[in-house]
């Protein structure tokens, strides 16, 4: 359903329009964390530490997936907007085939070094051949969940935000039963981890392109369209390659720290995994204030209503920081309860102890990156990417230069200390950010 979002008191819209987009994280975080949970309680602390070891590897291909979402989605949205059926049926089909394609290429360069990816972030040894087992299985499913992104995309493109989030809530639901029937009843350890997320994903794939499809066939067009379109592929990329590099770079960034937390064992690789699940869930939930934000601003800058940025920037701020002060009392209250659902407490006090110390730092300051993220939200509705980039690769550079200069003097806590002086620093970057470009956007205005 579209939503005019430039009319109508902006707490109200913001909310309403913000809602579906909280909704659909909460049900994909809770398969990314029942994920782990499953395999640290009932596969073991090292099965965890195997997946969590693994993890910044598999982001940098879901990076390159969720770029091509992009790219594909604002291209077809134009198309869509123009009512020009034809191209809107071309460059869905060149989206399909060129995400095929890609995605085959990138599976079979993702088997082949598996090993020498895994070697090169320094796994421990005594969880090497489950990592590497998992990240074979999950890269052999990557062209279902690259071909899933890009049809989520377009149906977003098409003005269907409902349909993207019953994928996402059947996919997950479907994970999880997978999950547990594979390593409680079937002990296939990390495996079956593995092979539950390809089994879904694929399953939730195959079914949103057999859908999409027939979305498509309803459209009428006066002619027969084209399979591919070398003209709108380079449209495509021209959007999908900035966006690519921009999420590549986050993720490689991670793959760095990821190496020196290996550096220091699977106790320590387990712990920062679990608390790392119910990290990325928070970020995620405050994203969604800062998507919400992006689109608000971008209708607004078209309709010249600068005050309702302003409007949006307050109340984003506001939902964003309530959100995180609810999830830090959570987390630094019962950090370690948590923590224990992942595995055995008396088995685990050394991994529990490094993921509870993570909890506490970090938590404190979720209230700060919730402001960043609905200003790189402004930021990137008016359009100002340079800017947006400028505020992120800031984060991430300095979490990477401070956890290599902590660490050896403080340990692994070094590494924890990183992410809140990243974000602080990144948080009044991106606020002087959205001061600046306000002051122009009125000036230009008068």
């Amino acid at each position: 359903m579209v939503q005019d979002l430039t009319e109508g008191k902006s707490r109200k819209v913001l909310l309403r329009f913000t809602l579906p987009l909280f909704i659909s994280v909460i049900f994909q975080q809770f398969y990314n964390i029942a994920d782990s949970l499953i395999a640290g309680r009932f596969a073991g602390e090292d099965a965890l530490a195997a997946i969590g070891a693994s993890y910044p590897v598999t982001n940098v291909f879901y990076a390159v997936a969720f770029g091509c979402n992009i790219g594909c989605s604002v291209v077809i949205s134009q198309f869509f907007g123009a009512k020009n059926y034809n191209k809107v049926k071309t460059a869905v089909f060149t989206s399909l085939i060129s995400g095929g394609v890609l995605s085959g290429f990138l599976t079979l360069v993702g088997i082949l070094f598996t090993p020498a990816l895994m070697k090169i972030i320094n796994t421990p040894q005594n969880i090497f051949e489950n990592a590497v087992a998992y990240m074979a299985i999950y890269i052999g499913g990557f062209v279902f969940l690259f071909i899933y992104n890009i049809a989520n995309g377009i149906f977003t493109s098409l003005g269907d935000s409902k349909t993207p989030l019953y994928f996402l809530i059947f996919s997950s639901v479907f994970n999880v039963a997978l999950d547990y029937i594979a390593v409680v009843y079937l002990d296939m350890g990390v495996t079956g981890v593995a092979w539950a997320t390809f089994i879904a994903q694929g399953t939730a794939g195959v079914l949103s392109v057999l859908t999409l499809l027939k979305r498509i066939k309803a459209l009428k067009t006066e002619s027969r369209p084209q399979l591919f379109s070398f003209e709108i592929f380079k449209k495509i990329c021209s959007i999908s390659i900035p966006s690519i590099c921009q999420q590549s770079f986050v993720s490689v960034g991670n793959v760095f720290i990821q190496r020196l937390i290996n550096s220091y064992g699977s106790s320590v690789i387990a712990g920062f995994s679990a608390a790392m699940k119910l990290n990325t869930f928070t970020i995620n939930a405050l994203y969604t204030f800062g998507n919400g934000v992006s689109s608000f601003t971008a209708q607004n800058v078209g309709a010249a209503k600068f005050n309702r940025i302003k409007e949006g920037m307050k109340y984003g701020s506001l939902m964003a920081i309530v959100t995180g002060c609810v999830f830090a009392v959570v987390y630094f209250g019962f950090s370690k309860e948590l923590l224990s659902l992942f595995m055995e407490g008396e088995k685990s006090t050394g991994a529990i102890k490094s993921g509870t110390e993570f909890l506490k730092v970090v938590s404190l300051f979720y209230c700060f990156i919730g402001i960043k993220l609905v200003g790189d939200g402004i930021l990137r509705g008016m359009g100002r990417m340079n800017l947006f980039m400028v505020a992120t690769f800031t984060d991430l550079i300095l979490r990477v230069i401070l956890s290599y200069i902590l660490s050896p003097f403080v340990g692994y806590v070094g590494i924890w200390v990183s992410w809140p002086i990243g974000w602080t620093v990144a948080t009044v970057l991106s606020v002087v950010f959205y001061l600046y470009i306000m002051k122009k956007a009125v000036i230009s205005k008068n």
